[in-house]
């Protein structure tokens, strides 16, 4: 294995629940979370080399798989066919009363735009205003302001 394939390796091992809870939070099903988890494998494999760390991994991690759902979401009426892969979480077959209320707040998460959802996902991982900034591509006041607005809005729902 040359040094690309072990770091690409060793990037997909210890960032992959990351790349997967993004996956749930813009997927409708879980053949859509193999699909988002595929591209978004195959967009840090294309961008591997390229990385210049102006950013930390996990930020760049993030970012590719943020940009990556959003993009999927963009152009579902024009997806190719893809080859599922395992993956040992499934929260779509769970059905203890966490994971009904995990759904519900998915379902509403879901009804928002995909940049808001981006923020509260970041949010929800307890990442700072500061980072979630980064990721996003806001200033940390936006992210706080943003933040405000996206919980009136869920709780309204």
């Amino acid at each position: 294995m040359d040094r690309i394939e072990q770091e690409f390796t060793n990037l997909v091992k210890k960032h992959k629940g990351t790349i997967y809870t993004v996956c749930y939070m813009f997927a409708q099903d879980k053949d859509e979370v193999a699909d988002l988890f595929q591209e978004i494998l195959i967009n840090i494999w294309n961008g591997i080399e390229k990385f210049r760390e102006e950013s930390s991994v996990r930020t760049w991690i993030w970012r590719i798989s943020f940009n990556t759902c959003v993009s999927y979401e963009r152009k579902k009426t024009r997806r190719v066919q893809t080859v599922p892969l395992s993956m040992n979480i499934d929260l779509f077959d769970d059905t203890t009363d966490d994971i009904k209320q995990i759904r519900m707040l998915h379902k509403r998460i879901g009804q928002l735009d995909p940049f808001d959802r981006a923020i509260v996902l970041l949010w929800l991982e307890n990442l700072s205003y500061a980072e979630i900034g980064e990721i996003v591509g806001i200033s940390e006041k936006n992210v706080s302001v943003r933040l405000v607005r996206i919980k009136e809005q869920l709780k309204r729902m």
